[in-house]
């Protein structure tokens, strides 16, 4: 094989490598994930110490129409929309997936709550092309919240981070039109690519639209970062462990718990540990 042939094909494998890592609706360190999905007490028992920095946690951006869900027509319905990553692979993939889990945490932290959480997912679409459809996707769910993924399909494609801002300030006007609360959710931590593709500026887009529009803002890429940091779980991992991208998603979802809690003043609403 010549050089250019020898190059050509790494240069195929590296595009490879990253889409599967970014696009395929699983975690890349959880490929060809299937078995069982632990659940109710012994789900509980299975959970692994991946805590969360408060400073990682708190907003001082309110959910107003969050709060106001909960307090006045008691419910509280969620949409969480971007692409793959918030999927799991496999018959029980929804059940063990972070909308589901986000969804068991706030309706035990919430008793006499009802809680629902959907998931609109848009494979492959950049933030723009979410922007653009956003009003249409909410017409049937008229969700209180939506909790947007975005970052990962942009920075793949390198669209230009201005055309990116532009994007997210759009979508989350529309959203707030369709009156519901906006929390953004960047990109997922993985230490496999993080030297193939250039999700930094991106990120800090993310934070910076989040401070001006008064948005909350899930760090999951900091998030993550930590727990890979801290020994909580080994993201370097290949994804033969099956159990591993439940525990990831498990953690997750509590996570955004916490934070829909702490952004929506749901405090005096919420069972208190010991209750």
């Amino acid at each position: 094989m010549t050089t250019r042939g020898i190059m050509t094909r790494a240069v195929h494998t590296l595009v490879a490598v990253a889409a599967a890592v970014f696009l395929a609706p699983i975690l890349a360190f959880t490929l060809a994930m299937s078995g069982a999905v632990l659940t109710g007490p012994a789900h509980a028992a299975e959970r692994p110490p991946c805590g969360v920095p408060d400073y990682l946690l708190q907003s001082d951006s309110q959910l107003k129409r969050v709060f106001a869900a909960v307090a006045k027509e008691r419910r509280l319905a969620i949409a969480v929309i971007g692409t793959g990553s918030s999927a799991l692979a496999g018959p029980d993939g929804p059940k063990s997936a972070y909308p589901a889990r986000l969804e068991a945490a706030l309706s035990l932290k919430l008793p006499g709550i009802p809680v629902k959480v959907v998931t609109l997912l848009r494979t492959r679409q950049t933030v723009d092309d979410l922007a653009r459809g956003m009003g249409k996707l909410l017409i049937d769910e008229k969700p209180n919240l939506v909790i947007w993924q975005a970052g990962t399909v942009d920075a793949m494609r390198r669209i230009d981070p201005d055309n990116f801002k532009s994007a997210l300030e759009d979508g989350i006007d529309t959203i707030h039109r369709r009156g519901a609360d906006v929390v953004l959710m960047n990109m997922q931590y993985s230490p496999r690519t993080e030297s193939m593709i250039s999700v930094g500026p991106y990120a800090d887009v993310m934070r910076v639209v989040s401070q001006q529009r008064d948005v909350p803002l899930f760090d999951r890429l900091a998030i993550m970062r930590h727990w890979s940091d801290v020994g909580a779980f080994d993201l370097y991992a290949t994804g033969k462990d099956n159990v591993l991208a439940q525990r990831v998603h498990d953690c997750v979802g509590r996570a955004i718990a916490a934070l829909v809690i702490d952004s929506g003043r749901l405090q005096a609403f919420e069972l208190k540990a010991g209750q």
